[in-house]
């Protein structure tokens, strides 16, 4: 099967460099699949869900936010946060949606009100990302 390099990577390290077949991710105006030979782009991302094809494996993440870049069928993720499956602890986020929860419930202004709206999104992203088969 046909692949391209994909790089993964975030302030808190490269997540993922390789070849894939496909990866699917969450931009600001949708999904979108990036396949090889995709024309080239460039997109912010969404708080979402991502799914990377390697090795005709799905591989399932929490991504954060960030920048997707394809060019001559060379894939860059930039997020601001990203997060395997499997390296997401499924107490934490539960914890982290309750105190986020909470955030928004003493939120005063329009700023600390979005702020929080934004938290919770992420830890829902986190939990159904952790959750689902």
């Amino acid at each position: 099967m046909a692949t391209f390099n994909l790089k993964i990577f975030s302030p808190y390290g490269v997540h993922y460099e390789g070849e894939a077949e496909a990866i699917t991710l969450r931009t600001v105006t949708g999904d979108v699949s990036i396949w090889p030979n995709h024309s080239n782009t460039v997109t912010a991302l969404d708080i979402g869900r991502c799914t990377v094809v390697i090795n005709g494996e799905k591989r399932i993440a929490a991504c954060n936010r960030g920048l997707l870049n394809v060019a001559k069928n060379n894939v860059q993720v930039l997020a601001a946060t990203f997060e395997w499956k499997e390296d997401i602890d499924l107490e934490r986020a539960q914890s982290e949606l309750e105190r986020r929860k909470e955030e928004l419930k003493n939120a005063t202004g329009e700023k600390e009100i979005a702020r929080a709206k934004i938290r919770i999104k992420r830890e829902l992203v986190r939990l159904r990302v952790k959750t689902e088969n």
